[in-house]
């Protein structure tokens, strides 16, 4: 018996992952680089998916994909992991992990144009849904904060930039991983798309002569400890569950309720942060929700 709403589920749950690991990421990478971090979080995400295999399937190594799968997922993750997440990542740096999330809530809609590309469908009240949580972050992202000389904080371009290119490659990620995918394991999956982000980073690494910023970062051990809470959440639970999204829903649904990172990180920021949120934020987060749940209908 299948679950209902597997996919929707599985999309809200990768929302929760991704607010934890942003926030993790976006300390190690204030400490250790952008550069560094994206390369080390990646080799701890691939050391517990080897884990995994091994406890599954008493290999460490992905099987059962066939050539179109590991064309194509390799594809993905050269485009999500290597592209899209150096650009997130000193986005991260740039401007925050908050506001950076709220500009990734554009991969709803760079999704549903890439969806349409490949022939998928949606309903009205999808339209709907996702128009809805597109005002509410939209609305949030538009904020402008007092400053102390009493003027008012000016948006980041480059940064805003930055974090552009992160939904970008994200948006494209999404669907190439559920081309290549087709009915496999969302885990083995993730697990080939993390050794292609991994490659491409080598690559990157070699031909800039940057190893040594990853061996200075190697050095520091509290943002390792944080980049490795994050590499739990994001590479690993984070990326799986939003393949199992893809898999069970269609991928500009998936893609929306997974935006609502922005909402999400909300309460987290605050704990953990200790940042102050306004009413303007809260109420656009409320906006967001609503909108999640008309996706339902």
């Amino acid at each position: 018996m299948s679950l209902p709403y597997l996919g929707e589920l599985a999309a809200l749950a990768t929302a929760l992952c991704w607010s934890v690991s942003s926030l993790a990421f976006e300390s190690s990478a204030r400490s250790m680089g952008a550069l560094a971090l994206n390369l080390i979080r990646l080799v701890m995400a691939l050391g517990i998916f080897m884990a995994l295999g091994l406890v599954r399937s008493q290999t460490p190594l992905p099987m059962g994909v066939g050539a179109h799968g590991w064309l194509w997922l390799s594809i993905s993750g050269l485009v999500g992991f290597t592209l899209g997440d150096l650009c997130l990542f000193h986005a991260f740096v740039r401007i925050g992990a908050r506001l950076s999330m709220l500009v990734m809530a554009l991969v709803p809609v760079l999704t549903t144009l890439g969806g349409f590309l490949l022939g998928e469908a949606l309903g009205p009240w999808a339209w709907i849904g996702m128009l809805v949580v597109m005002a509410g972050v939209g609305w949030v992202i538009l904020e402008r904060q007092p400053t102390a000389d009493g003027g008012r904080t000016r948006l980041d371009l480059p940064g805003l930039a930055l974090g552009l290119g992160g939904a970008a490659g994200q948006a494209a990620g999404l669907l190439l991983s559920k081309y290549g995918m087709g009915q496999g394991d969302p885990f083995v999956s993730t697990q080939i798309r993390v050794l292609a982000g991994i490659g491409g980073f080598v690559v990157l690494f070699t031909l800039l002569g940057l190893w040594p910023r990853v061996r200075l970062a190697m050095g520091n051990r509290p943002a390792l400890a944080r980049a490795g809470l994050g590499s739990v959440f994001g590479p690993f639970l984070g990326v799986s569950l939003s393949l199992l999204a893809v898999k069970h829903a269609q991928a500009g649904v998936a893609a929306t309720l997974m935006a609502l990172v922005p909402v999400t990180i909300i309460p987290l920021a605050i704990l953990v942060k200790k940042e102050r949120v306004s009413a303007r934020a809260v109420i656009g987060a409320g906006i967001a929700v609503a909108g999640a749940a008309i996706l339902f209908l």
